[in-house]
């Protein structure tokens, strides 16, 4: 299929800490185009700390490898304290606010709005991230769109924030809808509104947050906004095949915790691979021509998947002696210790020696798959 004029989607999904894998193959792709100022993308799409990285690659769209390199220097500088507070009195204190209520049903004290206060992380997004250039960038057609994608408590549903320099306007669907945007710091904030975990954001009058949630079609949005192929950059640790014990321990609360963020972050995006599979074997049986239903019309869609090659879990584990002490003992406290494998703590884990060996480790799985990434960028 010929498609070489085909604009080319980049689609961020989330991950929390894991974010800094993408950090990584996003430096390998610049590597492998010479380091050009151009950007291969022509849509990018972020979700949770995907709309982070996504914001930042577009302020600086411009020069495409400085984006990389600045994106790599937040990454790779980030200490927890810089994404959420650490201090041993605020914990203490967020600890007891969470015991006293449960203790009394909430008749003592209000209901704590989140487990963790991510104030800082606003405050470094808004010194990081000009959004006036984000918006300038996509107007002057630097960039086609730019999707951050958040869940709206109130109405239920997914929406996709976006800002455009096609004709695109605002849709609706079932349990979704795009909202053409002027994108700012709110709109971030929101995406990475982990449920308990960080607190809902406002946006015109609505409670949002963690874009993953109910978002069923990730896919979705960059396509409809004009991208004809898409790389998406995956989060989910390889899968393994569990083991047999007759001595299996009951499933803790740091396995569960994991259990849930790894399905929110990456469970609908293999549905939604596996429903565009099938949509394009449907064109393919039509001699890859374009497929019109009552609704819309159906076209072929080219992907690539770039994602971990080793368990993230294993590598966040070595970097438990560089987590605050104050936040050891809320980890220790539900069950995360240093001998623990869990999942939940790779997603926490905003420490640089954790977020550098992601960069490493996405880097090096990008350039293992140099020749494919190199055929699939030349599609344009």
């Amino acid at each position: 299929m010929e498609s070489f004029d085909q604009k080319i989607g980049l689609v961020l999904p989330g991950g929390g800490a894991r974010g800094a894998y993408q950090v990584g193959v996003l430096k390998a792709i610049s590597d492998i185009q010479g380091r050009s100022e151009k950007s291969p993308f022509d849509v990018i799409s972020g979700t949770s700390a995907g709309a982070i990285n996504a914001s930042m690659i577009t302020s600086e769209i411009n020069n495409f490898h400085q984006s990389i390199i600045k994106l790599e220097n937040v990454w790779g500088g980030f200490r927890t304290n810089q994404i959420y507070r650490t201090e041993k009195l605020f914990m203490l204190k967020q600890s007891l606010h969470w015991l006293l209520t449960l203790i009394s049903g909430g008749f003592l004290i209000k209901n704590p709005r989140s487990l963790l206060d991510n104030q800082p992380l606003r405050e470094m997004l808004i010194e990081k991230i000009d959004f006036e250039t984000i918006n300038h960038n996509i107007h002057s057609g630097a960039l086609d769109a730019l999707i951050i994608t958040a869940a709206s408590y109130e109405k239920k549903e997914s929406v996709s924030f976006f800002t455009t320099s096609t004709g695109v306007e605002n849709w609706k669907k079932v349990g979704r809808s795009g909202k053409k945007s002027e994108i700012n710091v709110q709109h971030l904030m929101a995406s990475v509104a982990l449920p308990l975990i960080f607190p809902a954001i406002t946006i015109d009058e609505q409670y949002y947050g963690d874009g993953a949630m109910r978002q069923e079609t990730p896919l979705s949005p960059a396509i409809r906004l004009g991208a004809e192929n898409l790389l998406i950059i995956s989060t989910e640790s390889p899968k393994v095949d569990a083991k047999k014990s007759s001595d299996k321990n009951y499933p803790d609360f740091p396995e569960i915790g994991g259990y849930i963020l790894d399905g929110l972050f990456s469970g609908s995006l293999y549905s939604d691979l596996e429903r565009l599979d099938r949509i394009n074997q449907v064109i393919a049986q039509n001699q890859n021509q374009k497929v019109q239903t009552e609704t819309k019309e159906m076209k072929h869609i080219d992907y690539l998947v770039i994602s971990p090659s080793v368990d993230l879990s294993e590598i966040a584990m070595d970097c438990y002696k560089d987590i605050p002490f104050s936040l050891r003992m809320l980890f220790k406290g539900i069950g995360i210790e240093k001998d623990t494998n869990s999942e939940l703590l790779s997603f926490l884990l905003f420490e640089s020696s954790f977020t550098r060996a992601l960069i490493d480790l996405g880097f090096h799985d990008a350039m293992e798959r140099k020749e494919e990434i190199k055929n699939f960028l030349k599609m344009r």
